[in-house]
């Protein structure tokens, strides 16, 4: 977004980022459209197009916004913390972050499952370094006996797996448990249990 743009360019863009998360979750990369974005946006084609060069332009911007909300949760992962507490802490953001952030959950998943042609250097970079720093720490405590011994990495992956599954998955989830119950509301309480039982030293 430029400097210069004006409160009327800034809100168009926002509503073309609103729109493209929308279809690009809906519909994929590769069944997303430029016309359905627009269409999404109330912009005609050649309008989204003064805003983006193309549907790849949308998508980027999208991702760029994204990884950071992706990495917050890790970064606050406090050292000097009580370890089964930052650790239980730690699950309970990311899902709140998938419970409100379905569709950037969907987009990132998506972008992961083409192979992250956008995304790579960042998830080897930023990425990377993140939660190599984060499991030392992991290490540290469990080496200190102050949690569970486990795979300090794998055990990282276990809960982006296990708290996005709610979001990625949620007509899967919904559809299992019918319509009387809130998979948000179990999913906190039995994914702390969880980790809590997996964690505990």
């Amino acid at each position: 977004m430029a400097d210069g743009d004006t409160r009327i360019q800034k809100d168009r863009r926002a509503r073309i980022l609103d729109a493209g998360l929308d279809v690009f979750a809906a519909e994929g990369f590769r069944g997303a459209t430029l016309d359905g974005i627009a269409s999404a946006a109330g912009l005609s084609k050649p309008n989204l197009l003064y805003y983006f060069a193309g549907k790849d332009a949308v998508y980027t911007a999208l991702l760029d916004q994204l990884l950071d909300t992706w990495l917050d949760p890790l970064r606050a992962l406090d050292p000097g913390g009580v370890p089964l507490d930052e650790m239980l802490g730690y699950v309970r953001r990311k899902l709140v972050l998938a419970r409100d952030f379905p569709r950037e959950s969907r987009l990132f998943a998506g972008e992961i499952l083409r192979g992250a042609p956008v995304m790579g250097a960042a998830l080897a970079g930023d990425l990377r370094r993140l939660v190599d720093d984060r499991a030392g720490v992991i290490g540290g405590w469990m080496e200190a006996g102050r949690l569970a011994q486990s795979d300090p990495h794998h055990l990282i992956f276990s809960i982006w797996a296990l708290t996005q599954h709610y979001a990625d998955f949620d007509v899967q989830v919904r559809a299992v448990l019918g319509d009387n119950r809130d998979p948000w509301a179990e999913a906190e309480r039995e994914v702390e249990r969880h980790f809590k039982r997996v964690l505990a030293a």
